[in-house]
């Protein structure tokens, strides 16, 4: 896997980030927001780079949401590299005491945290930032299966519902379903930021990012 590391490398609370090449620029200012934001800097962030998008963070195959690129449902595969690469190259050869993980991610790269962290207990924490819990039968998926992950940070953005897709219009009914379905389980929250999909994400995955280090 490409990964981008920042932060404090002696941490042993680490945050992980599925980033597309789009995000890439603002990665430092994202860190030092999570600084400032937490209060600390006692954190590591690997960002972890997906090359398809669509294909690789998807958890199931599913129709185009807009154009036509299908998803490709290869969640499962990003998922057993990303665990390989947390196996190798974070645990290494510790026995007794472990780092504590966090995973996280925008848009799509939210919707894939928050489904990783029902197939594994891996991730302590999770920050899905303006996730795409709209994506077909996500939410009939998480009713009937249970979380693994001990917290959940939710956002969104009060205007991401204002668009003619059908599907993703549906983002801010859904998105505070999936919180109310989570409240019955573990400690969740979420934040409402201002404007649509794409404003600030940077700022959004540092707050996101905060509120699961400031939870420990």
């Amino acid at each position: 896997m490409k990964v981008i590391r920042y932060g404090n490398e002696k941490s042993e609370n680490i945050l992980i980030q599925m980033i597309g090449m789009h995000e890439i620029p603002f990665l430092e200012n994202e860190v030092k927001l999570i600084r400032e934001y937490s209060g600390t800097e006692d954190f590591q962030l690997h960002a972890v780079k997906v090359d398809d998008w669509n294909r690789e963070l998807s958890p199931w195959v599913a129709p185009a949401a807009f154009g036509d690129e299908d998803f490709g449902g290869q969640g499962w595969t990003t998922l057993k590299s990303l665990l390989d690469y947390i196996e190798n190259e974070i645990y290494g050869e510790r026995e007794e005491y472990y780092p504590h993980l966090h995973l996280g991610g925008y848009s799509l790269a939210g919707l894939f945290a928050l489904w990783a962290s029902y197939q594994t207990y891996r991730f302590e924490g999770v920050a899905a930032v303006s996730p795409s819990v709209w994506y077909p039968k996500f939410e009939e998926y998480i009713s009937s299966n249970d979380i693994m992950a001990s917290r959940v940070y939710l956002s969104l953005g009060k205007k991401e519902a204002a668009t003619r897709n059908e599907m993703m219009s549906q983002v801010t009914d859904i998105i505070q379903r999936v919180r109310d379905e989570l409240e019955s389980e573990i400690k969740v929250t979420l934040e409402w930021n201002e404007g649509n999909h794409f404003k600030d994400p940077d700022v959004r995955m540092a707050k996101g990012f905060a509120w699961v280090l400031n939870e420990l």
